[in-house]
């Protein structure tokens, strides 16, 4: 079975960082894109990030470019969000997923792009 565990969440004051971690297990993910979507309170789910497995191509959102970086370690099967210069309205619920199919796919931001997701992780940004 497939699982996709966050952490790293928190509140943290308008400025500040976080790292967030989503640690895989079940199989090996190596072949397939991961990316990293947020939901707010009564908003849609929204994509952030994606990072196809060898790392080499990276996708943000306008959003969050040049403030949030996402990376991976396949040997850990781990992906990483950092987050750095938050803001209040990077306040949402953090989940991160994997894609459906292997391969580089393009910028894979749509969300039924992804077949397996974690529970979330709470990221409050206070101002």
């Amino acid at each position: 079975q497939v699982q996709l565990a966050e952490s790293g969440g928190g509140l943290v004051q308008a400025g500040g960082s976080l790292r967030l971690s989503c640690a895989a297990s079940g199989r090996t993910f190596i072949s397939y894109a991961m990316g990293w979507f947020r939901q707010a309170p009564g908003k849609e789910r929204e994509f952030v990030a994606s990072i196809y497995w060898s790392g080499g191509s990276r996708n943000y959102a306008d959003s969050v470019k040049g403030r949030f970086t996402i990376s991976r370690d396949n040997a850990k099967n781990t992906v990483y969000l950092q987050m750095n210069s938050l803001k209040p309205e990077d306040t949402a619920v953090y989940y991160c997923a994997k894609d459906r199919r292997p391969g580089y796919l393009g910028p894979r931001q749509n969300a039924d792009d992804y077949d397996y997701w974690g529970q979330g992780t709470q990221v409050t940004v206070s101002s």
